[in-house]
């Protein structure tokens, strides 16, 4: 016997499947460029630290879905509206670094199941080392003969901070470190992505 579903009830079904995937969607998503307090880093945004009167900690954290030249593009980004919001015109980078961790994760494979269901079922060996005694030898601690197949997936973070000096007056122009803030607003602004 098939049973049909009403057209409202596959409607509201349908609706709820719509939410769900929007939910995910929006879990997934890159960093955007949004503040954060120093506390809640993972959560991934900018935050800063004031040094001295011109000179700041600037700092970008983004999640696993965030590229590195995204993280360093906020990161310049943040730099120079905070040059402007202290009354700057340029800044200069004087030191800078990249953090960079990965993590793997492993998926096992869940349609696999070498043992057909039983899982107490599931061969063992018992032999004598002489320097280490009795062990046991169990093919689910990972043999590629026995083990669940499974995905391993590489996760990458990163994480960007700068130190900077602000300035006012003409920049110059030989340094590769200094930044007219203006400029690198007008060139980077249409990048960033903010909160939706």
């Amino acid at each position: 016997m098939v049973h049909q579903l009403s057209p409202s009830r596959g409607r509201f079904f349908a609706g709820l499947g719509l939410a769900a995937a929007l939910a995910l969607s929006a879990c997934a998503t890159p960093t955007p460029y949004q503040p954060i307090a120093p506390a809640a880093k993972t959560s991934g945004g900018y935050y800063e630290e004031r040094l001295a009167a011109d000179r700041w900690l600037v700092s970008f954290a983004g999640n696993r879905l965030t590229s590195r030249a995204t993280v360093e593009g906020y990161l310049l980004f943040r730099a120079a509206e905070l040059t402007q919001q202290q009354g700057y015109g340029w800044f200069e980078i004087v030191d800078r670094e990249v953090e960079h961790e990965v993590q793997r994760e492993v998926y096992p494979d869940a349609r696999y199941d070498p043992w057909w269901g039983y899982p107490a079922w599931r061969p063992y060996w018992h032999y004598y080392e002489p320097r280490i005694g009795w062990r046991y030898w169990y093919p689910g601690y990972g043999d590629s003969l026995w083990s669940r197949p499974a995905e391993v997936q590489t996760v990458e973070r990163f994480e960007a901070h700068a130190e900077i000096v602000m300035h006012r007056g003409r920049k110059p122009a030989s340094s590769t470190r200094a930044f007219h803030a203006l400029e690198v607003i007008e060139r980077l602004g249409p990048t960033i992505k903010r909160p939706s």
